[in-house]
């Protein structure tokens, strides 16, 4: 599998002189350096961590050379029924406006059951084969063509229990709620055991007020979620407009109705363009109301401040570091992946961590952002204790070489070791041309046949 690591590992052992960001830690055991990463001795025993121990602990099992060991990664917002579309539904303007026309065209040009499933599973399995423990994904939820992505969703779910816990949402517009469709649609939802989501992104009108009935749409969506019991993710706020300003009338709301449900909110954008004063009553509402963000750094770097022949001028990210700063719990993720919306990604939760470092500067100090693609996720999607590393826990981890952070970073770490239940998986990613045929890519389009 790898040649610094066995292929198999005898049913109890030791990983010693090990190095583990202390903030995914219950109790550092050892010594923590100024990178923030705590020295240790780690026992495995039938599947789980059966010790988290001082350096120097262990006189036996595999030698690590101070090598970092992080527990499974956790991706909070994904969109698995939209992957892997790029091949027949590029985006020519790289924008949000075209990748949201070039992603409705292919939806309803090619979204059967087979089709989505196809391309979801293929999602799933490049991330179980980076580390991912656990995804949460949108789903397009246009009324009744819904029903697909549902289905397979279920089918899914079911299928990869006990490797990857899947988490489903819907995705359309808040507007989409009105009706009898759309209390059919958060029916549909609560049967899945999914949670309610929408997108908005309103603008304040010339009179710096939001539009009219926008407030009843969004006290409607909130009461379909209460009266079943839901939980609710939103896409907020995608756009560097600077009236775009959804995110504090849904803190508001909640705060009102005493929301009593959890509620993240993604993208949320616009906020990194608003005045001080108004951005920081912002946060402070949001965290009055329990919000906590998702941010997605490589998708909205990819799609913000795009003007053809103009060097951008921001980086499309949400305020990470005052939200983080006024106790409001912070995620990084997937987001998109090979298709409209992010030509790029491959639902690599360490890709994601290196790249939101380098976008937001999560560094110098390097904190606790280590948790937010690994406890601070798995808090947000109820999972209990995954993304810690602690006794007790199963022994799902990756391993690294890498010694300290910049070791970690400065390349792809495609020699990670991937334990699951104390073992070694194959890390190798499914081959994009298991997708050719559905996509109806041929050799002169995909490249030159192997």
């Amino acid at each position: 599998m790898k040649p610094w690591f066995p292929d198999r590992l005898p049913a109890a052992t030791w990983l010693r002189d090990i190095r583990v960001p202390a903030v995914l830690l219950e109790a550092p055991p050892g010594p923590v350096d100024v990178e923030g990463l705590a020295r240790l001795d780690l026992r495995l025993e039938g599947g789980r961590i059966a010790a988290v121990a001082p350096p120097g602990t262990a006189s036996d099992g595999i030698a690590m050379g101070g090598g970092q060991v992080w527990p499974g990664l956790v991706d909070a917002h994904v969109h698995l029924d939209k992957t892997e579309i790029w091949p027949r539904a590029a985006n020519p303007t790289g924008d949000l406006e075209g990748a949201g026309v070039a992603a409705s065209a292919d939806r309803e040009a090619h979204w059967s059951e087979a089709d989505i499933e196809a391309r979801f599973r293929f999602g799933v399995a490049c991330a179980y084969a980076h580390g991912t423990v656990a995804m949460r994904t949108h789903i397009d939820s246009f009324w009744p063509h819904a029903k697909n992505g549902w289905a397979v969703f279920r089918r899914l779910r079911e299928e990869w229990t006990g490797r990857i816990a899947l988490q489903g949402v819907s995705l359309c517009p808040l507007e989409r709620f009105d009706g009898e469709d759309g209390a059919a649609l958060a029916d549909l939802v609560a049967e899945s055991g999914g949670l309610l989501g929408m997108s908005a992104g309103v603008l304040l009108g010339p009179d710096g007020k939001l539009p009219a009935g926008f407030q009843d749409q969004l006290a409607h969506f909130f009461a379909l979620a209460e009266q079943r019991g839901l939980d609710l993710d939103l896409h907020l706020d995608q756009t560097g407009a600077l009236g775009a300003r959804s995110l504090r009338a849904v803190a508001e709301m909640a705060l009102r109705r005493g929301f009593r449900g959890r509620i993240q909110c993604g993208h949320t954008c616009s906020l990194a363009m608003q005045p001080e004063e108004y951005a920081a009553e912002t946060i402070h509402l949001c965290r009055e109301a329990g919000i906590t963000i998702v941010v997605l750094p490589m998708c909205n770097m990819y799609l913000q401040g795009r003007t053809p022949g103009r060097t951008p001028r921001w980086r499309g990210i949400t305020l990470v570091h005052e939200f983080r700063a006024a106790g409001v719990p912070v995620s990084c993720a997937s987001d998109n992946c090979r298709d409209p919306f992010y030509a790029c990604g491959d639902y690599d939760m360490l890709e994601v961590y290196r790249e939101a470092v380098r976008i937001a500067q999560l560094d110098h100090p390097w904190g606790d952002w280590p948790r937010a693609v690994a406890a601070t996720p798995a808090a947000v999607m109820g999972l209990g204790g995954s993304g810690m590393i602690r006794a007790g826990a199963p022994a799902d981890l990756l391993l690294f070489r890498a010694r300290g952070m910049t070791e970690l970073l400065a390349r792809p770490q495609s020699d990670r070791v991937v334990l699951r239940g104390g073992q070694p998986i194959d890390t190798t990613p499914p081959d994009w041309r298991e997708l050719d045929a559905l996509l109806e890519i041929g050799a002169e389009q995909g490249g030159t046949e192997a």
